[in-house]
């Protein structure tokens, strides 16, 4: 018999480990966060979001690529398009292989576990439900909490000025415009106080998949077919592109001129890319243009390596440039800078020039040499000179979104206040769940 005055502890029904998953379209940013130690960069792993079928016929879930050598002609298939989840099929197959084998080093219980998922902004109801369906029936998580990604960033500090502590507040900025350019959009959007004024939200469709694709169309036009070496050109993409500062200019370097006004190429921007052969190189490097070695590319030994090579001129700009002028291929909509203003032009004005001063970039595509320093020169030409303008890339664009996560996950207070219990979603359903997410409804 119990002691007179005993009283049976209360059970927490929030456990102990937290996963935090920032589901991207080309890669998963995940790993744990406990309240035992402060979350850092290096407790997230980046894992390859597809499933991936080779020359060889073999399949390649998430981070078994990383094994592969043999990257030609592989075909992807990606669960997420247009920043959404919308194939559980493949996703499922994903996480199972990630988080419940353990295949990536990330195995867990989820029982036993949080989870803390970052989606896109706008994100359609029915989306939403089949998610949170996958998390509560089929994986059955100890509790949950869905965010767009934008609004986990508020738990980060803002990467003008460095901290030394490693212990700083949560509370979040009163003003913060988050600018995320990825894989499959690039969203602008405006936080007050850690929460999105979604009518201020506005989206591009401009991202590194686009990118990519237009680079794989301009290669395949002007040199070799390259229409089925997504991988390929993405890495060429990631390692040869800059944004000019001067576009005109630089088309002009690049120019070779016509048949009765041949003109030398800029050797600064002209540049061969060697592409792998996958027997003795996995990866393709860059190197200065020889025009020589370009017009004999034709001419291979019938011994040893062969090297073919794949000149890379105002490719290297051109495609970048669509970030700031998409209607350079035809799409109505704004550039970066344009758009960014369209959604200042929403809120009132005090609250735009708090926005000005607190701009933060995270995503891929902001690691494109030179984009940062244009879109800041843009920026400045579109507002008035009076108002101050502050605008920082995160430290790690990529992990800079599952960083706010875990730092949310790690104060246990916090995120006590915005998970959702398996046993709260039984019995209430999917769309409080919903209402509850979107901060329009009680617990």
């Amino acid at each position: 018999m119990p002691p007179k005055g005993w009283r049976k502890a209360a059970h927490d029904p929030v456990a102990t480990q937290t996963l935090v998953l920032d589901n991207g379209a080309c890669t998963l940013k995940a790993g744990f966060a406990s309240a035992a130690a402060a979350p850092s960069y290096d407790d997230c792993r980046i894992i390859p979001n597809c499933i991936a079928k080779g020359r060889d016929k073999r399949v390649y879930i998430a981070s078994d690529l990383e094994k592969c050598t043999n990257f030609g002609e592989m075909a992807f298939r990606r669960p997420v398009e247009r920043g959404f989840i919308v194939n559980w099929e493949a996703e499922k197959a994903i996480w199972e292989h990630e988080f419940l084998e353990g295949k990536g080093g990330l195995g867990c219980d989820p029982k036993e576990t949080n989870l803390v998922l970052a989606e896109a902004p706008n994100c359609p109801v029915q989306l939403q439900k089949n998610c949170d369906e996958m998390v509560f029936e089929e994986f059955e998580f100890a509790t949950y909490y869905r965010s767009i990604g934008p609004a986990l960033n508020a738990y980060n500090d803002l990467p003008f000025s460095a901290s030394d502590s490693p212990e700083t507040s949560l509370l979040p900025p009163e003003c913060l415009l988050l600018i995320d350019t990825s894989y499959s959009h690039t969203t602008i959007t405006p936080l007050y106080n850690g929460r999105p004024i979604h009518s201020a939200i506005r989206r591009m469709s401009v991202g590194g998949k686009l990118l990519t694709n237009y680079l794989k169309e301009l290669s395949s036009t002007r040199h070799i077919n390259m229409l089925d070496e997504t991988y390929l050109l993405n890495e060429i993409k990631e390692a040869v592109s800059f944004v000019s500062p001067s576009f005109k200019t630089d088309l002009e370097r690049t120019w070779k001129g016509g048949l009765s006004d041949r003109r030398e190429v800029d050797p600064s921007i002209v540049l061969d890319y060697v592409l792998p052969n996958y027997e003795h190189s996995a990866h393709g490097f860059a190197r200065p243009h020889d025009p020589i070695k370009a017009r004999r590319k034709l001419l291979q030994p019938l011994d040893g390596p062969r090297e073919d090579i794949l000149p890379v001129g105002n490719e290297r700009f051109a495609v970048p440039e669509l970030l700031f002028t998409p209607t350079d291929i035809g799409l109505q909509e704004a550039g970066l800078p344009e758009a960014i203003m369209q959604s200042l032009s929403v809120l009132p004005a005090a609250l735009q020039a708090g926005m000005l001063a607190n701009m933060v970039v995270v995503g891929g595509n902001s690691l494109i040499k030179g984009f940062m320093e244009r879109l800041e020169t843009d920026l400045r030409q579109l507002t008035p000179s009076n108002i101050p303008l502050r605008i920082a890339r995160a430290p790690d664009p990529i992990k800079h979104t599952w960083l706010g996560g875990a730092r949310l996950a790690h104060d246990r207070d916090i995120l006590r206040s915005v998970v959702v219990t398996r046993a709260q979603y039984q019995e209430r359903g999917s769309t409080w769940l919903g209402k509850w997410f979107a901060g329009g409804d009680a617990k």
